[in-house]
């Protein structure tokens, strides 16, 4: 997963969404309202951007193989970080679109972590 991806950088608090290509739109909205119930979440905060994206990739996999179908991934707002910008933020939005697994994703809503969260809908794993 590289760190750049081609497009421009987050504006100040512009909301992380995604929607992979031949999903329906109604897809994002109902991730954004929450109809989907978190089955995993992965706590970012306190890693290095090398070690968060390591820490992701293993959380994707091992949520997919479980059939996971929504996850929670708190990037942090970067309250304590340089210039008290959120540094994985970008970065992990880079990244998940990189990921065949990742249909969607969206901004945590306030009460699930608001800016320093995202949810991301997983596709489902076929029965072998």
């Amino acid at each position: 997963m590289s760190d750049f991806w081609p497009w421009d950088e987050l504006a100040a608090g512009e909301e992380l969404l995604y929607l992979r290509p031949g999903q329906k739109l109604d897809t994002l909205k109902k991730l954004r309202r929450g109809h989907w119930l978190v089955q995993a979440e992965l706590d970012l905060h306190g890693y290095a951007s090398e070690a968060a994206r390591q820490q992701v990739a293993e959380f994707l996999h091992a949520a997919q193989q479980a059939r996971r179908r929504c996850v929670r991934i708190i990037h942090g707002k970067g309250l304590s970080s340089k210039n008290a910008e959120p540094v994985l933020k970008l970065k992990l939005r880079n990244w998940l679109v990189q990921r065949d697994e990742v249909l969607a994703f969206s901004q945590a809503r306030p009460a699930d972590g608001g800016s320093g969260a995202v949810l991301v809908l997983l596709k489902s794993k076929r029965n072998p």
